[in-house]
């Protein structure tokens, strides 16, 4: 079992691959299905993981990963675990702009078991954007869709101009206060 790296592999003409990390395989599905919808100009591959690290027997046939998206279900404290656990096994390189951490469930704040501040504290020491959404909803479910398949765009370098970078600076701006 290895460390994910960003570059450890040559990517795909016209593709990117996301790497969904999260506990519950069922709303990883929906998200994942919910990209694979949506119109665009490249091929993806969705890769689905409970937790992290990834199998290194099958390292061989996975693809460059462009973008990790780790999932959090805000009604669930193990989830968060889950994700802080996974950290580790992720190269220091993929938080230059790699890697995105996705609230999940938001819409039911009354079923709170996480501080929404916790996680924008794990977002903050690892220098990557949080997106808080309630994945049960279609419309929204699509606009999340949307969003990560843009910022997918930009990890992969598939947009002249724009850098993962850009993620990064916008968390230092916004969290200047």
């Amino acid at each position: 079992m290895s460390v994910l790296r960003p570059f450890d592999k040559l990517p795909m003409l016209n593709s990117c691959a996301l790497l969904l990390v999260g506990s519950d395989e069922a709303i990883q599905q929906k998200l994942a299905e919910a990209m694979l919808r949506e119109k665009r100009s490249f091929n993806i591959s969705i890769h689905l993981a409970t937790s992290l690290p990834l199998p290194s027997e099958r390292d061989h046939l996975r693809p460059r990963i462009d973008m990790v998206v780790f999932m959090i279900d805000i009604k669930s404290k193990y989830s968060l675990k889950n994700v802080e656990t996974s950290l580790a096994y992720v190269d220091a390189s993929f938080f230059l702009g790699k890697v995105c951490f996705l609230v999940t469930g938001v819409g039911r704040v009354n079923a709170c078991s996480i501080e929404t501040n916790a996680v924008c504290k794990l977002a903050e020491a690892y220098c990557s954007p949080v997106l808080f959404c309630e994945l049960e909803l279609e419309g929204i479910r699509a606009a999340t869709a949307q969003r990560l398949l843009r910022m997918l765009q930009i990890c992969a370098g598939h947009i002249p101009g724009v850098s993962a970078l850009s993620f990064v600076s916008l968390m230092r701006n916004s969290n200047v206060d």
